[in-house]
């Protein structure tokens, strides 16, 4: 007859693996959205991308990333690179379970970056990028922060539940460092600086690819809670997930009302993006209550939308409001919690500016080195 310790250590377990696999589910839906948006010859690429992004994080993960962040080093770093240096016992759960549960936001994070630069980058430098990306700067700043160092106590008391900071915004400043040395494309703007505008390949396919990001976050969100084994476990992660869907739905219906105030007309392009920005806001702090959805999901919504003509200002031609909803939405998410949550914000603020400085520093070098040997701009880019 199984012991309670190992009922819980198998319904841990099985949380993680079952969110593990949600989560994966969400690459399938960044990838369809990316291609949806998009009018371009360059769809292989972008699968090919989006293949790849996660084979490679799986890898690199796997041999080097993993114990950088969770295994015991430095303030700074985890040590080793073998996976196996951390046992099961160390961990209260399956190891193999917690593996796979964060690799996948691993990939989620680098499905940021590729759905910032869509079809306007190379395949190889990009794949180089997510090498890494993957196995040396995700995993240091995760060091801090999930793996518990916190950064020699600099970075204690900051709250990052699910990953609107190390996951979302992360991502965000590596695409960012990267559109920066790109440059944007003249062909882009009018000769008034205004962006042109392009029709979506596949409108359809946009949607699907959300309502299928929208499900995966359920686990995303919900297997953050990293344990099952409860009454207590169950009652947090149903307020998880009931507080993740809320979020997308009062970024939808934000950004309809929004569009149709701005332009005249429901947008759907901003409603598929403001459903987005809801859930990267909430995913800080899921498990609050629904009434701090309410509040975080609607301002995400409503300053992912302005983002967007911000970055046009800047010349970072940012077409599908990637950096809008995921660097942007993330850092208010974060920021959220130290106003409307639990958490210190002057704690929440200096987590943004350590973390966001760190992945902008560390992935400007690689980028640049990247493009003064083999160049990273797909020169037969189209919009």
């Amino acid at each position: 007859m199984e012991s309670f310790a190992d009922v819980k250590y198998i319904l841990d377990g099985f949380i993680m693996l079952f969110s593990g696999i949600l989560v994966m589910w969400m690459i399938a839906g960044f990838t369809i959205l990316e291609i949806g948006l998009n009018k371009c010859k360059n769809t292989n690429t972008i699968l090919l991308k989006n293949i790849f992004l996660f084979a490679i994080s799986s890898i690199m993960f796997y041999y080097i990333g993993y114990n950088l962040m969770y295994a015991e080093g430095n303030a700074f770093i985890g040590s080793g690179i073998l996976l196996s240096e951390i046992t099961n016992e160390a961990l209260g759960h399956s190891i193999m379970a917690d593996f796979f549960f964060q690799v996948v936001f691993v990939a989620i994070s680098a499905s940021v970056i590729s759905r910032t630069f869509a079809q306007r980058i190379k395949l190889w430098p990009f794949l180089i990028f997510i090498i890494v990306f993957s196995s040396i700067i995700y995993p240091i700043q995760g060091h801090w922060t999930w793996g518990g160092s916190e950064l020699g106590g600099l970075l204690t008391g900051f709250v990052d539940f699910a990953g609107s900071t190390t996951v979302h915004s992360v991502g965000g400043w590596a695409a960012l460092a990267g559109m920066l040395i790109l440059s944007s494309n003249k062909n882009n703007y009018e000769k008034d600086g205004i962006v042109k505008q392009f029709t979506a390949q596949s409108m359809p396919l946009a949607t699907l690819g959300t309502l299928i990001l929208w499900m995966g976050w359920f686990g995303f969100n919900g297997g953050s809670q990293l344990a099952m084994g409860s009454r207590y476990d169950i009652d947090i992660i149903s307020l998880i997930i009931a507080s993740t869907n809320m979020a997308a739905a009062i970024g939808a219906v934000t950004t309809a009302i929004l569009s149709k105030l701005l332009y005249k007309k429901i947008s759907l392009a901003l409603v598929l993006n403001g459903a987005l920005a809801g859930l990267v806001s909430v995913s800080a702090a899921p498990n609050i209550s629904m009434n701090y959805v309410l509040i975080v999901a609607i301002i995400g919504a409503f300053i992912s939308v302005f983002a967007v003509n911000f970055f046009n200002k800047l010349k970072i031609y940012d077409p599908l409001g990637a950096l809008s909803i995921h660097l942007v939405a993330g850092i208010w998410g974060t920021l959220a919690v130290g106003i409307f949550g639990s958490g210190i914000f002057i704690k929440q603020l200096l987590g943004v500016v350590v973390i966001g400085t760190f992945v902008f520093i560390s992935s400007y070098i690689v980028w640049k080195i990247l493009d003064i040997t083999i160049g990273i701009k797909n020169h037969e880019e189209c919009t």
